[in-house]
């Protein structure tokens, strides 16, 4: 099927638009963190609550992941933040559909189209957990990996729209990839909640450590519980992405498994994962030490996605 060069600019185009309006959401999510204060008052409630003191209406009790956000101009920006978020994840769908249109396929065949799908639903996952929780002023920490990648996706990953090779002409390039792609997406949410947890915990035990970002962060329970039950969420999805990808080799290549770069640190991020997920199902792990495996992990995913594909040569470097 011929490209259809023209939707194929158009998708370009909302594609530069919706990392525009990031940045732009990046930054009142930012003015938002900022300018937020908290009430001495409820400094001091949650203080006597915490000594045993009962909480009242007029001592309210701060710090938890469903609590309202301050009112005020803060507020207002943090509202047009997420407004913004919104139209940039229009836009941002509207350029991967317009890009599967006028190639005929699955527009998720490169590394460029893989970031842009995977970075879409990171946002999406981010404006769920923001209407459900009281996180909206994390947007800024969760755009900022989302800008920086998608301008690496627009610039030294792009790939003009085509074809792909006869190795990615496969349904599998649907079932596979679009589990690598979700599962990816999610991931990136609990990964930088689990390093804004590490910031947290390092402030109350010294609030001299990042004495301007810890007392604007939601309670260290509440960053852990987030990050937790978005890996739950997360980790199935990649688990099947991982079968499904030793289905499409045995049927490509003539082997289940052959320990090909990418299938080998994939299976050692799913081993992460995992032992992050059993540590706290089973052993109680929670905290810093779970953080810290979460935040490897994702490492490890990044890893994947980048070192992998472009610096070291293997069965997977086509893509």
């Amino acid at each position: 099927m011929p490209v259809n060069d023209t939707l194929a600019t158009y998708s370009d185009w909302l594609y530069r638009a919706a990392a525009l309006v990031y940045v732009f959401a990046m930054v009142f999510y930012t003015v938002e963190q900022a300018f937020t204060r908290k009430a001495k008052k409820s400094e001091l409630a949650r203080e006597l609550v915490g000594s045993g003191a009962p909480a009242t209406p007029e001592t309210p009790i701060i710090g938890r992941i469903d609590e309202p956000p301050s009112a005020g101009r803060p507020e207002r920006f943090g509202r047009m933040a997420v407004a913004l978020t919104v139209l940039g994840a229009l836009l941002h769908l509207a350029s991967i559909v317009l890009r599967g249109v006028a190639t005929g396929r699955a527009p998720w065949g490169n590394m460029y189209e893989y970031g842009a799908a995977a970075m879409l639903v990171a946002v999406v996952t981010w404006l769920v957990l923001a209407r459900k929780f009281d996180v909206r002023r994390l947007g800024a920490f969760v755009l900022t990996p989302v800008v920086i990648l998608m301008f690496l996706g627009g610039t030294a990953l792009y790939t003009p729209a085509g074809p792909v090779m006869p190795a990615l002409q496969s349904y599998w390039l649907v079932v596979h990839v679009s589990a690598a792609i979700i599962s990816s997406g999610l991931f990136l949410v609990p990964g930088v909640v689990s390093l804004l947890y590490l910031a947290k915990v390092r402030n109350d035990a010294d609030p001299r450590r990042f004495a301007r970002l810890g007392p604007k962060l939601p309670a260290a329970d509440s960053l852990d519980r987030l990050a937790y039950r978005t890996t739950i969420f997360a980790f199935p999805i990649y688990t099947f992405g991982i079968i499904c990808g030793a289905i499409w080799a045995e049927a490509a290549w003539g082997r289940f498994w052959g320990w090909d770069p990418k299938e080998t640190v994939a299976f050692v991020a799913w081993v992460v994962y995992a032992g992050y997920l059993h540590s706290r199902a089973t052993a109680g792990w929670r905290g810093t030490r779970a953080a810290v495996i979460n935040s490897v992990a994702f490492g490890m995913v990044v890893f994947n996605l980048f070192f992998i594909n472009l610096v070291i040569a293997g069965l997977h470097s086509y893509a």
